[in-house]
């Protein structure tokens, strides 16, 4: 989908603004309510807009601590991918996972209260993984940024007139 200077703003604003009304973020935009409505319905349908989050406080929530895992399996067949793939989902403390090229299979992200809770995590749960050959485990320090709002790259956009 080739996106103009109006679909931008649209989804800079619901970024950084996701609980804007339609008819907030219209104003915003400089649009009438239907018009951006019928906009932000086909950014949705385009599925450049992917979902709609509310993001939570780690901190808040006595998840203070963040552990990135790489993961080595002890092969690289089809069905252990998949297999480890599927459980690797099912663990609540695993806030993301990555298939890697490199050293390691995997990298994951873990949530955890605090190291006490990251030895139990990887004790009872990502060390009985399905092919899990080897655990790199990376504290965390601190948190210098993050982001979740994403730049439009400059190539989707149309240049109106243009």
């Amino acid at each position: 989908m080739r996106l103009d200077s109006v679909d931008v703003s649209i989804l800079t604003e619901l970024q950084d603004h996701g609980r804007l009304t339609n008819a907030e973020l219209a104003e915003r935009v400089g649009l009438s309510a239907s018009a951006c409505h019928r906009r932000v319905k086909a950014l949705e349908q385009a599925g450049v807009i992917d979902r709609y989050v509310a993001i939570l406080s780690e901190k808040a929530l006595g998840r203070g601590i963040t552990v990135y895992v790489q993961v080595t399996l002890d092969n690289q067949k089809r069905e252990t991918l998949v297999a480890f793939e599927e459980a690797v989902e099912t663990v609540p403390e695993v806030m993301e996972c990555y298939l890697m090229s490199g050293d390691a299979d995997y990298l994951i992200r873990v949530l955890v209260r605090d190291a006490n809770d990251y030895e139990r995590v990887h004790r009872e749960v990502l060390s009985g993984l399905p092919g899990v050959a080897r655990l790199v485990s990376s504290f965390t320090i601190r948190r210098v940024f993050s982001r979740t709002a994403m730049a439009v790259p400059e190539e989707a956009v149309v240049r109106q007139g243009g």
